[in-house]
């Protein structure tokens, strides 16, 4: 069994989701982990993670789209308003949605669909750094039963 772990760091612009599915697929591969599970992890409260489709980019403006009808920008609504009127409405986006996900990871890559795609999902109206945690445990070639 071995383990590893790392911290990727991506740069949002404003709202939306940002694809990171080939970041996280590529460090996977240099683990040398066949067999697993891999946790990806969002390390803030105002950015979550999302598996969607990868292949239409209307389906991630739908989304974008829906959790700005659903939850209000209308700062007069919230108490907590000290980090922006952005902050509130961010809060609550992430907790409808997930800051952590667990992918099952066969042949040493994660076991995705064919239009699934790993997306960092900015709830933020402006720029941000956020850091997404990998957390990889498994089996390596040499350490599989029967070897």
């Amino acid at each position: 069994m071995k383990q590893a772990q790392h911290k990727l760091t991506f740069e949002t612009q404003s709202q939306g989701l940002y694809e990171i599915t080939d970041h996280v697929c590529g460090w996977v591969a240099s683990q040398g982990i066949q067999d697993g599970l891999l946790t990806v992890f969002c390390a803030h409260t105002s950015a979550s993670l999302t598996i969607q489709e990868n292949a239409d980019q209307d389906v991630q403006h739908d989304i974008q789209a829906f959790f700005s009808r659903l939850v209000s920008d209308d700062p007069s609504l919230y108490r907590h308003t000290t980090e922006g009127s952005d902050d509130m409405p961010a809060h609550i986006k992430s907790a409808l949605t997930d800051v952590s996900l667990s992918i099952p990871v066969a042949a040493g890559k994660p076991l995705l669909g064919t239009w699934q795609g790993i997306f960092l999902f900015e709830h933020r109206s402006h720029p941000h750094r956020r850091n997404v945690i990998l957390q990889l445990m498994g089996t390596t070639q040499n350490s599989r039963p029967g070897r």
